[in-house]
């Protein structure tokens, strides 16, 4: 159960795997994601699922190694085994014909929004997409994205890959040189997301923001998901991920998110230590 059939390392410290989860994969939509624990005493961690082969009874997970749990699930190989994977959670995308879509993330966002990506062209959508992270090596999914992109604008921080910048910046230029967008769907960092909110609402476009906040159960019991939209209490887990983007509370979001910042810290520098003590032996 729950094998790694196949991984990649698609970008610095990103990993793309392929797990067997065939009752997962019979049933999972666009937009959902799964929770997994690496190992018995590992924690409860969302992943959003990237993409599904009912055949093969798999689905795809990209992850950043940014912690203990996913540095460890990146330790994982091809034939290892995950603990458990539970899923699918959360609402699918509603995958509709809108017309013209733009896609806008930032750094790993691109695993969140493929899948839907991919449906929402499949709907006959025209879909454009604009990709942003901190650097070149940090950019992912661009071939994926360009398959089912009718115009593909790629951004970094510092310049080394396409143009220089935010990739809101892009965003604001073309609605400022009059292009139109029907939907607008972003993911990645909450203060990208953010913009990306203001933006489009002064053009009032509808706009969707797939949140992946800090979950543990994923079933909607332990609240620690919650998030303000249009100031009501919403539990990303069940109510969500996906929400208006112009009526998401952002900053408490942010603030929540960061909560946790400096036990994850101490976790990971603790995992590292004791690991490099077992390399030893």
């Amino acid at each position: 159960m729950n094998k790694i059939i196949k991984k990649e390392e698609i970008a610095d410290k990103i990993k793309r795997i392929e797990v067997f989860a065939d009752l997962i994969a019979k049933k999972a939509l666009p937009g959902q994601f799964v929770i997994l624990r690496v190992d018995e005493k590992g924690e409860r961690i969302p992943l959003t699922i990237a993409g599904i082969d009912k055949e093969k009874g798999a689905i795809t997970l990209i992850f950043q190694e940014v912690g203990t749990s996913t540095t460890k699930l990146g330790l994982l190989n091809e034939g290892d085994e995950i603990c458990d994977i539970a899923g699918p959670l959360g609402k699918p995308t509603e995958i509709e014909n809108y017309g013209e879509v733009c896609i806008i993330v930032g750094g790993v966002g691109a695993a969140f929004v493929y899948w839907m990506g991919k449906a929402f062209k499949e709907k006959g959508n025209i879909i454009t997409t604009i990709i942003g992270a901190r650097t070149k090596n940090l950019i992912i999914l661009e071939k994926e994205m360009r398959q089912i992109s009718d115009k593909l604008y790629i951004s970094t921080d510092d310049g080394s890959y396409g143009e220089k910048g935010f990739n809101t910046y892009i965003l604001e230029r073309l609605l400022e040189n009059g292009k139109k967008f029907d939907l607008v769907l972003t993911a990645g960092p909450i203060p990208m997301m953010k913009k990306v909110a203001e933006i489009t609402k002064k053009y009032n476009i509808k706009t969707i923001a797939s949140l992946n906040p800090i979950m543990v159960d994923g079933t909607g019991m332990c609240g620690c998901c919650r998030v303000s939209v249009g100031g009501k209490t919403k539990f990303a887990c069940v109510d969500g991920p996906d929400f208006d983007a112009h009526m998401v509370d952002f900053d408490e979001l942010l603030k929540r998110t960061s909560l946790y910042k400096e036990y994850e810290k101490l976790s990971y520098e603790k995992f590292l230590l004791s690991r490099q003590s077992d390399l030893k032996k």
